[in-house]
């Protein structure tokens, strides 16, 4: 058994190795799966929890996925002891550090997929199938949803940091002005080759 667990290990990686480099054929992918589960939870006319649950599950990897690896709040509560600064840059003068996300993009796929075809599985099942009022699903879910992002952006104006990063700024090219050789106006001396001093 383990054996097999192995292999099925290795496919399962190996299939996520060969899938890195598609971003938009990943995410439309995506986004397939997440109209279908919509789909069904329409036509079935219930559900409605697994799709409560599902939307506060991809809210929660949306917030790590535009959270920095580092929190700068903490960074700076530590650094007040040692005397240092926040770890992120505060101006245009310091040194390019990249945004590093505490939930990289392919994780955030990954975890996106699995959470969607698992909430479309349960739709097969009756005792998944909650009674619930779904008007007020929705209400705390866009409340929840409004108060974290109104979080989140404070917090990237506070710590001046945005969550995509298109690598270091480039600068225009300036224009060199051609170099004039200066020619001295004093008098050479000859010089003795021997000694290299002046005769």
């Amino acid at each position: 058994m383990d054996k097999a667990g192995i292999i099925l290990k290795q496919k399962y990686q190996k299939f996520l190795d060969d899938v890195v480099p598609f971003l938009v054929p990943r995410w439309l992918f995506v986004l397939g799966i997440i109209f279908y589960f919509a789909y069904r939870i329409f036509a079935l006319e219930g559900w409605y929890i697994s799709c409560y649950a599902l939307a506060i599950f991809h809210l929660n990897l949306f917030i790590a996925f535009l959270s920095p690896k580092i929190d700068p709040l903490f960074d700076m509560a530590e650094s007040m002891d040692e005397d240092e600064g926040p770890s992120l840059p505060t101006s245009n003068s310091e040194e390019f550090r990249p945004f590093i996300r505490r939930l990289p993009e392919f994780k955030f796929w990954e975890q996106t997929v699995i959470s969607t075809l698992i909430a479309i599985f349960t739709t097969f099942f009756d005792f998944f199938n909650v009674p619930v009022f779904w008007p007020i699903l929705v209400m705390y879910f866009f409340i929840l949803f409004f108060l974290t992002m109104k979080r989140q952006i404070k917090h990237m104006i506070k710590f001046k940091y945005l969550p995509f990063t298109h690598g270091k700024t480039k600068y225009k090219e300036t224009v060199k002005e051609p170099v004039v050789p200066v020619v001295s106006t004093l008098k050479e001396e000859p010089i003795d080759e021997a000694t290299l001093i002046p005769i």
